[in-house]
């Protein structure tokens, strides 16, 4: 039977010193090596002799920690003596990895500025080619399903707009209804200091109808149903459910991706709807407390002075602003790896990349109408 671990040293030269390790050198000893080799005297030795001819059983651990006793060594030149093929192939191998890991680590690796630049934008490249690839192919879904329209999951589009869109309404009314407060609170200091007082209905008309109803709708989507698609599908690829539906033949674009984008593509409009009411009755109340407008003459003056062309302005941009939402967020929840911090790193990246594409989008929109005059 063999020797748990058995560690000796003996002086076989001037300046030089054996040191022999016997039986099983493994993760459970290489603490108690560590310590007889520490508390040896080394003044005046020069080179070290670590013989394992007598090892039994060396796991990866002990390998690694023979490849690096150099370093708890700083001063000696270390021999290694082993007559077991077995033990020096695993030897080899560990110092081949470790020296692998020394030289492109990511902790001691240093690359130049010019470096750094040039590998960001060549995975942004890549990211941005991969997210082509899913737009192509979610385009063709689309394209197949309204081909043939019985194959729509309308159950499954259903309860995508109760889980995620109706039960948001709330959200969105508070938020809109304390933006809408604040921005007439603000404008009325001012209004009043020129007697403008009547002018905040058409200010609040148009802030909020073209541009503050929409965007802040879509923001808060994006940080609440878009991170749940993509920590949902996230959760889903790291069980290996998509893998298990997609071995059974089942299509996730169909299934997961389409109708999570129809329903938030078909019920944005109508947050934006809930948006823009909640932001001009907050507003109204403000005018009303703060500069002694009526809500029968706030209502009046926003009838007379805000076409309707301003609001459809606002509801048109929400489907846009729902697919960019939807997609990014899925996009990202499919590329999550194997592991749970791979979900939080996606679900990050997808509100972020929302929230930018919405207002690019949304900057994009606002030179459009501006050069058409709407």
């Amino acid at each position: 039977m063999a020797h748990p671990l058995l560690v000796s040293h003996k002086n076989i030269a001037s300046g030089k010193i054996e040191i022999d390790i016997s039986g099983n050198l493994t993760l459970n000893y290489i603490s108690s090596i560590k310590r007889y080799i520490g508390e040896l005297s080394l003044e005046g030795i020069d080179t070290v002799d670590i013989n394992l001819d007598n090892i039994d059983n060396m796991d990866s651990s002990g390998a690694i920690f023979i490849d690096s006793i150099s370093a708890q060594l700083k001063n000696q030149k270390i021999n290694i003596t082993c007559n077991q093929p077995e033990i020096i192939k695993n030897l080899a191998l560990i110092h081949a990895k470790m020296k692998n890991i020394n030289t492109y680590g990511f902790v001691t690796d240093k690359h130049s500025l010019l470096y750094n630049v040039g590998f960001q934008s060549a995975k942004a490249y890549k990211t941005f080619l991969s997210f082509l690839s899913f737009f192509g192919e979610l385009n063709y879904s689309f394209y197949l399903l309204l081909l043939h329209p019985s194959k729509i999951r309308y159950k499954e589009i259903i309860f995508e707009i109760n889980a995620n869109i109706i039960k948001a309404f709330g959200i969105i009314a508070v938020t809109s209804f304390l933006v809408g407060v604040v921005v007439a609170y603000q404008s009325s200091i001012q209004l009043a200091k020129y007697g403008a007082n009547v002018f905040i209905v058409d200010m609040l008309g148009l802030s909020i109808l073209r541009e503050l109803g929409p965007l802040i709708t879509a923001i808060i989507i994006a940080g609440r149903s878009g991170s749940f698609f993509t920590a949902q599908i996230g959760a889903m690829k790291v069980t290996l459910e998509i893998d298990a539906m997609q071995t059974m033949g089942f299509d996730a674009m169909r299934f997961l991706v389409i109708p999570r984008i129809v329903a938030l593509v078909f019920m944005m409009p109508v947050l934006i709807f809930i948006a823009d009411i909640s932001g001009l009755f907050g507003g109204m109340l403000v005018a009303k407390y703060q500069l002694g407008i009526s809500a029968s003459f706030f209502i009046g003056r926003f009838l007379e002075i805000i076409s309707v062309k301003q609001f459809l302005v606002g509801i048109i941009k929400g489907p846009f602003f729902a697919f960019l939402i939807a997609s990014i967020a899925i996009y990202h929840g499919l590329n999550v790896k194997n592991d749970t911090q791979s979900i939080g790193v996606n679900t990050t990246k997808s509100v972020v990349e929302s929230i930018f594409a919405i207002i690019v989008c949304d900057a994009v929109f606002s030179i459009i109408f501006t050069v058409l005059g709407i």
